[in-house]
Order: C-alpha cells, then sequence, then structure tokens
C-alpha cells in the first residue's frame, strides 16, 4: 500500500515535536465523533495529532463535525482504504435490536492494520514519544505498537463508566456488586458474534499504559473511581476521564435548516419542547414509527423529531434508503405542535437551547453525555450494546430521566399509550419537575467541570502531563473510593 503524501514528509525528519499522537477510532459514527473531539483536546495544547481512517468514515465524520473547519485543519487526517463490504437490511426480527447491518464493519476494520502500522513506524523516527490512543474495539489494528522502542498506547472506552463496570462485574460473576435491581444481561444487549469480537480486542496481549474515559465525576464519578482502582490493581498505570467530549457552543457554520429549527425554538417556552432522535443505528419498523408517531399526537407535548433509519454502509449514497413511512396526515395535524425533520441536525446545540425540556433517545453515551451536560432530562428508549446500562444510569441511579419500557420488554411492540404516558411523565408531571431540576443541577456541576480548575479541565492537564512527562496539579489529589 502507497505512504500518503504527508507520511514520506516525516520520514527523514530528525525529532520534530516532543510528542506526537495518534488516534485510531473504531469506524462508527458514535466511536468517530470521540476521537475526533479528543483529537481537537489534545491539539489545543500544540501537539501535533493525526486520526487514521478508511477515505469514507473520515469524510464522514468530517461532514458531520460541529467544529468550524480551521479546528479540523490542525489535525492530520491519513485516509486509508478498506474493503467495501455493504451493509444488509435492517433486521427488524432478530434476537437483539442490534444492528446487525453493521456486523460487516467489524471485519473490515481490521484491514486497517496494516496501513496503521506503516504510518507508526513512519512517525516514530519523528519523536521522542509516539502516543497511540485507540478505540477499545481497535486493538488488533494497533497490536504492532508493541515493535515500536518509543511507543505507548492508551485505550479509549465510547461506553459509560457504569456500562464497563457493570459488563465487567458480569463477567467476574459479581452481578451483585451492581446496584440495580435487574441487570440486562449481554446475551439480551449484543448478538453473539459481537460479543466474540469485543472480547478478542480486549484480551489482546500488549502492553497499554492506561485509559481513557468520555465521561466526567459529576455525571458517573463513583464508577470512573472503581474502574481506575482496579485497573491500578492489574498493573495498568492510570485512567483517566477526559469528557465531556462535544462541541458545546454553537458554530457560526450552522446549516439553513438548523438556523430554522432553532428560530422555532426561539419562539416557545423553556422546557418545553422534546427532542426525539434514536442516533445513527436504529432502525424503526414502520409500525413502530407509527406507534411513536401517534403517541407523541396523543401526548399533547411540543417536540422536534429526527425521523432517520440507521446508518447505511456509505452514508453519502442514496442507494436502498427508503424513507420512513408516518401515518396518513400525521404532520398535517400537528403543525405548530411538532417539527420532523428527517436529515442531520446541530443535535448540540438544539439540546442546549432554553425551549428544549427534554430528549427521548436510544441512550448511547453520546447522547446522554450531550444531554446531561446541558442539564436536558432523558426519556430512556435503550435499544442494545451499552445503551440498556446508560438507560440504567440515567433512570434508577442519577434519575435524571423516565425510561418508555423495562428491558424484558424490548422485544415488544412499544403502544402509543406507553409513550404518551412516558412522555407526559416527564414534560407534564410534578415528577417530571423534580427530574428536570436535577438535570439541570447536574448540568451545571459538568459545566463547572469543564471550566479552568474544574475536574474535567484538571483530567486533561494531567493526560497531557503525562504524555509530555510534565507534573500536573492533579497528580497530588486525593482521588475519592466508593
Amino acid at each position: 500500500m502507497a505512504i500518503p503524501d504527508d507520511q514520506h514528509h516525516h520520514e527523514n525528519q530528525s525529532f520534530s515535536s516532543s510528542v506526537v499522537v495518534v488516534m485510531v477510532p473504531f469506524p462508527a459514527q458514535s466511536h468517530l465523533n470521540q476521537l475526533l473531539q479528543f483529537a481537537h483536546v489534545v491539539s489545543s495544547y500544540d501537539i501535533p495529532v493525526h486520526y487514521v481512517g478508511s477515505s469514507l468514515h473520515n469524510s464522514q465524520v468530517k461532514s458531520r463535525s460541529s467544529n468550524p473547519l480551521h479546528h479540523l485543519t490542525k489535525i492530520h487526517f491519513h485516509d486509508f482504504q478498506i474493503p467495501f463490504l455493504p451493509y444488509p437490511p435492517p433486521n427488524f426480527c432478530s434476537k437483539t435490536r442490534f444492528p446487525e447491518n453493521m456486523i460487516p464493519c467489524f471485519e473490515a476494520s481490521k484491514h486497517l492494520r496494516q496501513p496503521v502500522a506503516s504510518l507508526l513506524r513512519s512517525l516514530s523516527p519523528t519523536t521522542e514519544r509516539l502516543v497511540v490512543v485507540y478505540d477499545l474495539l481497535m486493538a488488533s489494528v494497533v497490536q504492532d505498537v508493541v515493535s515500536l522502542r518509543n511507543a505507548e498506547s492508551y485505550t479509549f472506552t465510547c461506553a459509560s463508566a457504569f456500562a464497563a463496570f457493570a459488563f465487567r462485574c458480569e463477567a467476574l460473576g459479581r452481578k451483585d456488586r451492581v446496584p440495580v435491581k435487574v441487570l440486562p444481561s449481554a446475551d439480551s444487549c449484543l448478538p453473539s458474534a459481537v460479543q466474540d469480537f469485543v472480547s478478542s480486542q480486549e484480551k489482546m496481549s500488549f502492553s497499554k499504559a492506561g485509559k481513557l474515559y468520555n465521561s466526567c465525576r459529576a455525571i458517573e464519578g463513583s464508577f470512573i473511581d472503581v474502574l481506575a482502582a482496579n485497573d491500578k490493581i492489574s498493573g495498568k498505570k492510570k485512567t483517566w476521564a477526559v469528557g465531556p467530549l462535544h462541541q458545546t457552543t454553537v458554530s457560526k457554520e450552522l446549516s439553513g435548516r438548523d438556523k430554522r429549527l432553532l428560530e422555532w425554538l426561539d419562539k416557545q417556552v423553556p422546557n418545553s419542547i422534546l427532542y426525539i432522535s434514536f442516533g445513527t443505528t436504529t432502525s424503526f419498523s414502520d409500525e413502530e414509527n407509527r406507534e411513536l408517531a401517534l403517541g407523541l399526537e396523543l401526548s399533547g407535548v411540543k417536540f422536534i423529531w429526527v425521523l432517520r433509519d440507521a446508518d447505511k454502509a456509505d452514508i453519502f449514497s442514496n442507494e436502498g434508503r427508503r424513507p420512513p413511512q408516518l401515518p396518513d396526515g400525521f404532520e398535517e395535524r400537528v403543525k405548530g405542535m411538532g417539527m420532523v425533520v428527517r436529515e442531520w441536525v446541530a443535535q448540540v446545540e438544539i439540546l442546549g437551547h432554553p425551549s428544549t425540556g427534554g430528549f427521548m433517545c436510544h441512550c448511547g453515551w453520546n447522547s446522554c453525555v450531550e444531554s446531561l451536560s446541558v442539564g436536558v432530562p432523558i426519556v430512556a428508549w435503550p435499544m442494545h450494546s451499552d445503551q440498556p446500562m446508560n438507560a440504567l444510569l440515567v433512570t434508577d441511579l442519577l434519575k435524571v430521566g423516565v425510561v418508555i419500557m423495562e428491558w424484558r420488554q424490548i422485544n415488544k411492540l412499544v403502544s402509543k399509550y406507553m409513550i404518551s404516558k412516558a412522555v407526559r411523565r416527564l414534560m407534564a408531571s410534578k415528577e417530571g419537575g423534580e427530574i428536570m431540576k436535577r438535570a439541570d443541577a447536574m448540568g451545571e456541576a459538568v459545566k463547572r467541570s469543564v471550566a479552568e480548575g474544574g475536574d474535567c479541565s484538571l483530567e486533561r492537564d494531567s493526560f497531557v502531563a503525562h504524555i509530555t512527562r510534565k507534573r500536573s496539579s492533579l497528580e497530588n489529589r486525593q482521588t475519592p473510593r466508593l
């Protein structure tokens, strides 16, 4: 495979930087975005950052980024070719709600090993320390890091600390350590093929210098501390909670559609709008969309609904796309009450608007962090993977959300009455008001965490100090234990 021009540029240089960082994300939108945002954080410390992936996925994450263009140009993107494996259509009858159409992506990602190894070998002579930050699911891709004398690697976990803790307890037969009444099993969250893939990546036996989480102590401090303590015992040197990793300022480059949404929100009462989006890996059947539409109408609550199917292998292609169907006359009947949007939207800006009072979502960790960081409570409708664990964290432990249905009902049709009841419980009840107050307090705590001198800021400083071999103010702090 030919080495891109920017790699040739590095080969014959003497040390040009004491540290160079390489980000290796898993090729799924939520994973791609978290490591892109962390790339922005690290590059803000004037450290060279390289971001690797397939040409298609790099284009995807850049096209959806809320970061201004001049921020993107600070990062060195490396576009590699991997086999194109078409996604099969969604299977609404599968044992789990996991999008089996994503499974080819797991196999395709393995083909990044050779080009990533070539890149690391070309960067190694240009720096004193080569730091590789890789998605937990990409361990096999970066395994050649052990052959480079000046390289060190750090795993990045895109799930919540609570989900990581809960799955680890289940694997060890210690569900009793998880402070919830009923813990979803891994078998109900993930197909066996995906469980096997995840397990194979976790068992890769090369040395890791530490772990990173897209989380903060204001949201799940006790679980971060438990994981940090366990990792220290097992020989991993350090754990950092560097989240929340998303843009919290409104971009000046909003599309006309996003501006219209925000202008509509400007005219609404504070905390009156329910925002609805199920991320990039959820597809609903026409029957499910029908019940959701009728449930929203029945609730009488104003809403913005992002109605999209799960991502295809190539998000830029319209081949095989089916427009989601809604009940006849629905959009006419809810005109003025609700808006249905069928394209990608500026989610962070919508969640951060004062009129947004709730977020109905799948409880992907990106969505949870974005919502709780701005004090917006959640109507939880988890589908697969870590989402059921995140829903438990939000509703049972943090008490900043309500759930649509119990996890044991996941394979049953959620009726319009269940949807209306959950929406009104959050948006139009005394209990919902209390939940909103707790969510708002959490949002304020997260803001303090991100501010200079806050927990998040100190954690990021600590990680950068660690990889640059400088001391940070966090090293002298006592870490509380559960």
